[in-house]
């Protein structure tokens, strides 16, 4: 129990440090605090210049909330419990592991440093989003996940910083289900995980910016914000009632699967789900919401 109470607090203790040396170092390019500020920067940019809505405001109706999400959810929520929880999670995974006489190497398929550091980072690429794109569907198909996912699709005017409204629990079920794919690929280093998630991030705030983009022949394979925005549609027919278009950077899983759907131009469909004029505006109301709704549901359901 020592040895976890202590990777806690080095946890904490090495990402404050990393947390000021983001600050501080503008030096250095995979510089993901300056790197954040600066894809949005640019992404909030195409949306004044070419906007899709042209009555939505360039403060856009919960900008400032999206905004907070956006650094609490990316930075603080890192301080505060992601980070120490993904290494004492790892270390008790490797230990019961170790039981068995197992370690997490045994599970790797290959060394990424055997192959050139392009296919390496595609190959990371491509298998962690097919994972995280089957988490999103868990996300819509298991009702616990759901009330978790309700946060972000609680987004009711779409812009590029709603692509990072999320409750504090999606990035433990993404880290979590994503960890053993990851373990058997094999390392990367922290610069070359920077390409894929600076450009991860690019393409997500794009998804939820106010841009009539869909990339022509492109579509197929990048998600944009022609078909994102249709994941976000209040109104969905009931053959697609648990959702749809769930990749989160690609397209591809989408099209393969058949949970692609763009039936129209959805420019001014209404956004949301089923009874969010009730769902808290407030960040605090909405982290807390899932706690609570539950026992909501529980004294409906007695009355």
């Amino acid at each position: 129990m020592e040895k976890y109470i202590d990777i806690i607090k080095k946890s904490y203790s090495d990402y404050w440090n990393y947390l000021k040396y983001e600050l501080i170092d503008i030096n250095h390019w995979d510089n993901f605090f300056y790197g954040l500020i600066i894809i949005s920067l640019a992404v909030w940019m195409l949306e004044i210049a070419f906007p899709w809505r042209k009555g939505q405001a360039i403060f856009r109706k919960d900008f400032w909330l999206d905004t907070f999400y956006m650094f609490f959810n990316f930075f603080l929520l890192n301080l505060i419990v992601l980070i120490a929880l993904s290494n004492t999670v790892s270390e008790l995974f490797n230990d019961m592991l170790g039981v068995v006489g197992l370690s997490v190497s045994s599970f790797q398929l290959f060394d990424v440093d055997d192959l050139p550091k392009w296919l390496g980072l595609l190959i990371f690429f491509i298998v962690s989003d097919f994972v995280q794109w089957n988490t999103h569907r868990l996300l819509h198909r298991v009702d616990w996940l759901w009330n978790f996912h309700k946060v972000h699709h609680s987004v009711k005017e779409m812009g590029f910083a709603a692509h990072l409204r999320y409750h504090w629990m999606e990035p433990v079920v993404y880290k979590s289900l994503l960890y053993i794919p990851i373990a058997i690929i094999g390392g990367f280093d922290a610069q070359d995980v920077a390409i894929v998630y600076f450009f991860s991030i690019a393409i997500g705030h794009l998804n939820h910016a106010n841009l009539g983009w869909d990339y022509g022949f492109l579509k197929y394979i990048f998600n944009n914000p022609k078909m994102h925005i249709w994941h976000h549609a209040k109104g969905l027919p009931e053959h697609v009632r648990y959702g749809v278009n769930f990749g989160l950077t690609l397209s591809l899983w989408d099209y393969i699967f058949k949970t692609n759907f763009v039936p129209y131009d959805g420019r001014d469909i209404e956004l949301g789900f089923e009874g969010d004029e009730t769902f808290p505006k407030d960040f605090v109301s909405q982290e807390l919401y899932p706690a609570f709704s539950k026992k909501q549901a529980s004294d409906k359901s007695k009355s």
